[in-house]
């Protein structure tokens, strides 16, 4: 079964939140390949238009898809960075949001990410995470979101929220292991030559 992986991306997007967890998704699909299997996952960029944004930092990025082409989606991950907090009030992100999550076995988020998910509605009495500096912002939104902090990641039903930045990596080689088996997960965790100790562990 080929699985659907849909990463928004939009103006002020932070680089890290989402290239991480490419890296760890397409690295997975190149383990497949030299093990001689099929690749199983499609993954693919979304942004509003299918147009070009600019990030954080400054980096450039163009999507594969815009809402209205992107497919239904198994797996959604929506990043952090500063452009989030004009989306708490994108319709149309938020929309997109509230359309194609009920169709995702997964609905992940890194960083500030978790506000747009609590702002369409999605984590209304759930167990979340944010970035370490937006954590009591984000405890002050009337979401209905219980935010948990010293989280690399929470888990709460289908619902994955990934502290900040780096923690991203950590969610979708947890994810991946979801998807292919723990086994699988390590080894590409190892064709990433990623090997991190974090200080925290997932609530689960």
């Amino acid at each position: 079964m080929t699985r659907n992986i849909g990463i928004l991306i939009f103006d002020g997007a932070e680089e890290l939140d989402f290239v991480g967890p490419w890296e760890v998704f397409t690295m997975s699909n190149e383990m497949f390949a030299l093990q001689g299997n099929e690749r199983p996952d499609e993954v693919f960029l979304i942004s509003a238009d299918g147009g070009t944004v600019t990030c954080a930092k400054g980096m450039r990025v163009e999507a594969h898809h815009s809402f209205k082409t992107a497919p239904a989606l198994d797996v959604l991950l929506i990043p952090g960075g500063n452009g989030t907090r004009a989306l708490e009030k994108d319709e149309a992100m938020l929309d997109y949001l509230r359309s194609a999550a009920p169709s995702c076995d997964w609905v992940t988020s890194v960083c500030t990410g978790s506000l747009v998910l609590a702002a369409a509605g999605l984590a209304k009495d759930k167990r979340i995470t944010t970035h370490w500096a937006f954590v009591e912002e984000l405890r002050k939104r009337p979401y209905g979101a219980e935010v948990l902090e010293n989280a690399r990641y929470v888990r709460d039903g289908n619902l994955v929220t990934a502290a900040g930045v780096s923690a991203g990596i950590d969610m979708a080689l947890w994810l991946t292991g979801q998807l292919h088996g723990p086994d699988h997960a390590r080894l590409t965790q190892r064709g990433m030559e990623y090997d991190p100790a974090p200080p925290y562990t997932a609530a689960v």
